[in-house]
């Protein structure tokens, strides 16, 4: 065992995270009756693209993610708050995270694709999300 210390992750901050989902979330679930609702047909979470997409448009060969403020860390966004305790490990999470979204959309943008990421904060406004997603298909 390293000289690193162990911390113990509380009980309520444990059941907290593990109610945190990766499919079918409430921002991702609007992106998708919006398109719905403006005739788009898609396909979701294909695992045969990279990243497993939220939303794939292979019509268009376009896929949209719907990225969290906070574990996406979008610039300048209110949501995209760090938490106080264990900066290191969170610091060191997110920044895996941002390269881990870079890689995928440059993935996506040499097998021909384009993709399309929608933030959560975003999606509270819908005029901006219908002319986001006008934009590019």
């Amino acid at each position: 065992m390293s000289s690193e210390v162990m911390h113990k992750v509380s009980e309520q901050r444990s059941r907290n995270m593990s109610a945190i989902k990766s499919k079918n979330t409430k921002p991702e679930i609007a992106v998708r009756k919006l398109l719905h609702s403006m005739g788009y047909r898609f396909r979701l979470h294909r695992k045969d693209l990279p990243g497993s997409p939220d939303i794939v448009l292979p019509k268009y060969k376009t896929v949209i993610f719907v990225h969290g403020c906070f574990w996406h860390r979008h610039e300048n966004c209110k949501y995209a708050s760090t938490p106080k305790t264990r900066k290191e490990f969170w610091e060191s999470k997110f920044k895996a995270n941002v390269k881990r979204d870079k890689e995928i959309q440059k993935k996506i943008k040499n097998i021909g694709w384009q993709s399309v990421v929608i933030w959560e904060c975003q999606i509270k406004d819908e005029q901006f999300l219908n002319k986001l997603i006008s934009n590019f298909l």
